[in-house]
């Protein structure tokens, strides 16, 4: 995207190239993160419809949550529990590899689309795997100190997919990586996230809670509960693919933008007519050490 030039961008300028780069090419996002995804939504909806709803409501709707949420997993199955968890991980991982390499490929002026995107992602399951799980690890770890550093060591390691998937970085090394370039720089990450989960919250309430009220007024006749619960699985589906693209690709280019500001990255672009990406210092400080 040629108009896309490399240089320091504040808060205000990465928010709006973010959603300038998902309007713009808003196809081929949704696609990348649809596409994995609807294995999970057949999962989901396989999962409702095996679902034994009672024919008389129970006394409290957090009561007929846990009921349903009880017997959907025995009509699943352990075995469909962990194939569901399985085919979740990895639709994630894909939508979310995928979108890093697209934005990479736009935010350097060449083109993508969503089965080259999807490609890139061969052979980069299980390093990235390796980076979400030490990153879980470390804000998990981190939350037993109370919240807020939780959530400070969250904004610290924002960027440690695009790290590890640009730079060809291994799980410590992606986290270490992340929280170099993010030094200074975690309000703006918060800002983010922050913005990000206001945003999935509103399309949960748009998309997927007003069939969950239609099935609670339902739950005398369990044949169009049951309908109404699909559908609030076909609306949760909707709502995460919508909005999660928003994450991804305002965390690659904040990445980019902190390579930018800190380690001249648009000079290595204008000096590198190979067209490849110029990987960052080798040196990096631990903290997981």
């Amino acid at each position: 995207m040629a108009n896309l030039d490399l240089r320091p961008l504040s808060l205000g300028e990465i928010l709006d190239r973010t959603f300038s780069l998902y309007r713009r090419h808003f196809v081929l996002f949704l696609g990348i993160t649809a596409f994995p995804h609807l294995l999970v939504l057949a999962l989901n909806l396989v999962q409702t419809m095996m679902t034994q709803i009672p024919a008389v409501p129970t006394p409290s709707p957090v009561e007929q949550l846990q009921a349903r949420s009880a017997s959907g997993l025995m009509a699943f199955g352990i075995v469909g529990l962990f194939v569901g968890l399985f085919v979740y991980l990895v639709a994630y991982l894909f939508a979310q590899g995928g979108t890093v390499y697209a934005v990479s490929e736009l935010y350097l002026g060449r083109q993508t689309s969503i089965g080259a995107s999807l490609r890139r992602m061969r052979g980069q399951l299980g390093s990235l795997f390796g980076v979400i799980l030490l990153n879980g690890l470390a804000v998990m770890g981190a939350t037993l100190f109370l919240i807020i550093p939780g959530i400070y060591v969250a904004c610290r390691l924002i960027t440690c997919v695009p790290a590890a998937l640009l730079e060809d970085l291994g799980p410590r090394a992606s986290l270490e990586r992340s929280f170099r370039l993010t030094k200074g720089s975690a309000g703006r990450a918060f800002v983010i996230f922050l913005l990000y989960f206001i945003m999935l919250y509103a399309a949960v309430l748009l998309f997927m809670f007003p069939f969950l009220f239609m099935a609670g007024l339902s739950a005398k006749e369990p044949g169009t509960m049951r309908m109404w619960l699909s559908l609030s699985q076909v609306g949760n589906f909707v709502a995460g693919v919508l909005v999660s693209p928003f994450l991804t690709i305002a965390t690659a280019v904040f990445y980019y933008d902190l390579r930018v500001r800190k380690e001249a990255f648009d000079l290595q672009v204008m000096m590198n007519p190979s067209g490849t990406i110029p990987t960052g210092p080798a040196g990096v400080p631990t903290i997981l050490s």
